[in-house]
């Protein structure tokens, strides 16, 4: 990573988004990202069973575990690193579950812009 630290869509600290399943693409629990991450595995996202059954559905089975990766298979309010390129395909099909903006990777904002990403945040205070 080129700096001490990434920063989130709101030009902040990036926050950790899990380590209960451990997530992020380094799985360091953080959704930070480098230019080796071409899905950008940077929203950190709440899964909801709807959410989780679209993906499966659509070709982004995150439900089955894969313990060969260390991924355990997520269930409805595990929070995870999620691909922004997916997450902006779930927007468009209505089936978008919750994000962390504090959370989430600046990165995203190549892929979606501010204002989408703020419909769904459940951390605006």
């Amino acid at each position: 990573m080129e700096e001490e630290f990434q920063k989130n869509v709101l030009g902040e600290k990036l926050e950790d988004c899990s380590s209960q399943p451990l997530t992020g693409w380094f799985r360091d629990g953080c959704c930070n990202t480098n230019d080796e991450d071409v899905g950008l595995h940077t929203v950190c996202a709440k899964v909801t069973t709807k959410f989780l059954e679209w993906g499966k559905k659509v070709g982004n089975d995150l439900i089955t575990p894969h313990p060969e990766f260390g991924f355990p298979g997520l269930k409805d309010g595990d929070c995870w690193c999620v691909c922004a390129t997916w997450y902006a395909r779930s927007i468009k099909e209505g089936t978008a579950c919750p994000i962390y903006l504090k959370r989430t990777n600046e990165k995203t904002l190549e892929l979606i812009p501010i204002e989408k990403l703020k419909k769904f945040a459940i951390d605006l205070s």
